[in-house]
């Protein structure tokens, strides 16, 4: 059976070494699909990198404890530290699933998980909105995968350096693309 570029993709950042961190930032913010209101949620660890996401209906402690074991099932360990918004629904999901885990409550410290919607949206506006739930899912899972391989921490690198590291991505992006053809 010919693999398809999706299933490429997620093999090769599945298997990437050291990709994810001990600290992850949670957060859930509106997409409107259809003319109703889903929550798209997200969890990004201390890098930017894309853990995982969820689009769900409500916004309530079962919904949060729904997202955290989806997220857990994806990993061998938890998390260090996990950081969100004021949500009271998140405390009550971990209290539940992760009941060993510092969380650290702020406004200020979910920055990071709310600017992780930026490109989401951007091309969300692009493909002039999402057409189903099924249809966020499947393209956000592949979208963010694809978005986590071409990140740059651009304020960290020279400019020599960041030509080199943008080089390596579209060269092993490219090795990705010619096996999948080639299957």
């Amino acid at each position: 059976m010919r693999p398809t570029l999706r299933q490429a993709v997620c093999q090769q950042s599945e298997t990437a070494p050291g990709a994810v961190g001990d600290k992850w930032h949670l957060d859930e913010v509106f997409v409107r699909i259809c003319g109703k209101l889903l929550y798209l949620w997200r969890a990004i660890d201390q890098h930017g990198h894309v853990l995982d996401i969820l689009v769900q209906r409500r916004r309530n402690p079962r919904a949060a404890d729904r997202f955290f074991r989806k997220l857990l099932r994806g990993f061998q360990y938890v998390p260090r530290v996990i950081v969100t918004d004021k949500l009271r629904s998140y405390g009550a999901a971990k209290r539940e699933v992760l009941p060993g885990v510092e969380h650290r409550q702020s406004r200020y410290l979910s920055n990071r998980a709310d600017v992780s919607h930026k490109p989401t949206r951007r091309r969300e506006r692009q493909m002039r909105r999402l057409k189903s739930a099924r249809h966020a899912k499947r393209f956000l899972s592949t979208h963010n995968r694809i978005h986590n391989h071409f990140k740059l921490r651009d304020h960290r690198l020279t400019a020599t350096q960041h030509r080199n590291a943008r080089d390596r991505a579209f060269r092993m992006w490219r090795d990705l693309v010619e096996v999948v053809a080639a299957a």
